[in-house]
């Protein structure tokens, strides 16, 4: 009887680790099953689509409402660039700036600097939707409809950015390296860029991924202040093939799915970074 206790209680961690991974193969079929839904479904026509019970398999409806697509939306595969463009601009500003201005709140001793950074805080409190009558009255003052730039330029003051380059500087990097680098002689924007940027990658490459999914998404912004169907990005373009022919449900289904297949390539190859730069001021804290 003790043998066969024993060999249960060596099989029990077994036992455990295999029900975990059950569960979370289950649960990733769970999260992929959306994404499987939409990409066969926009192989169907909307007749499939609508029937009982639903198709379950892939259609022979592809290149009809991919035509469908052309024809009622032939600015889509430009509205992709557009929105790429948008994407990339404000994540690169984004990045660069939050971390600067986290390093500043982070390593910095200035007059009201806590004062000012619950101020930062506090902006994040407040619905962007309650500023975009302003916002789109000053982007008109300066000219800026119909251009990239309202979406791209403000990402230099991104409040959240800032507030999370800065938790994670101020954790993950000793003051004493940056004493030890301008002993060396190191300037302050060398510290920055040689030093600051290099150790809070994990937290950038978090914060740019989160970023980009933002821009690439943007829609109530460019609905707004893009008049010109070649400017439109494709959340904007897909609203407006809705609003004309919004019966057609497998070409509006063929171009989500286009669409989402840059943010499921950014996602699985920036999973990595994404999980490092949430754990690492977890980590550093331990």
């Amino acid at each position: 009887m003790s043998s066969i206790a024993t060999s249960a209680v060596r099989q029990a961690p077994r036992v455990r680790g295999a029900l975990v991974y059950a569960l979370l193969c289950l649960a990733g079929l769970a999260t992929l099953g959306p994404f499987y839904w939409e990409f066969m479904l926009a192989s169907h026509t909307t007749a499939e689509i609508s029937s009982t019970p639903p198709p379950l398999w892939l259609g022979q409806a592809l290149v009809r409402n991919y035509q469908t697509l052309m024809a009622y939306a032939p600015y889509f595969w430009r509205s992709l660039l557009n929105s790429g463009v948008i994407g990339v601009g404000s994540t690169a500003v984004t990045v660069f700036f939050s971390a600067l201005g986290g390093y500043a709140f982070a390593r910095y001793n200035f007059p009201a600097k806590e004062k000012l950074f619950w101020v930062l805080l506090m902006t994040m409190l407040i619905p962007g939707q309650l500023g975009l009558i302003p916002w789109y009255i000053e982007m008109t003052r300066l000219g800026w409809t119909n251009s990239f730039l309202p979406f791209i330029v403000p990402a230099v003051g991104n409040a959240f950015g800032t507030f999370w380059m800065r938790q994670s500087i101020s954790s993950a990097i000793p003051p004493e390296l940056f004493d030890a680098a301008r002993i060396d002689g190191c300037s302050e924007f060398g510290i920055f860029y040689r030093i600051v940027l290099p150790l809070a990658a994990p937290a950038a490459g978090a914060l740019a991924i989160t970023s980009f999914i933002g821009g690439w998404n943007a829609f109530l912004g460019p609905l707004t202040l893009m008049t010109d169907p070649n400017m439109y990005t494709y959340p904007v373009a897909l609203a407006n093939l809705q609003g004309v022919h919004g019966t057609d449900t497998g070409a509006l289904l063929l171009g989500a799915s286009i669409a989402t297949l840059p943010m499921v390539l950014v996602t699985v190859f920036g999973s990595r970074r994404l999980i490092d730069g949430l754990t690492a001021g977890a980590l550093s804290g331990q």
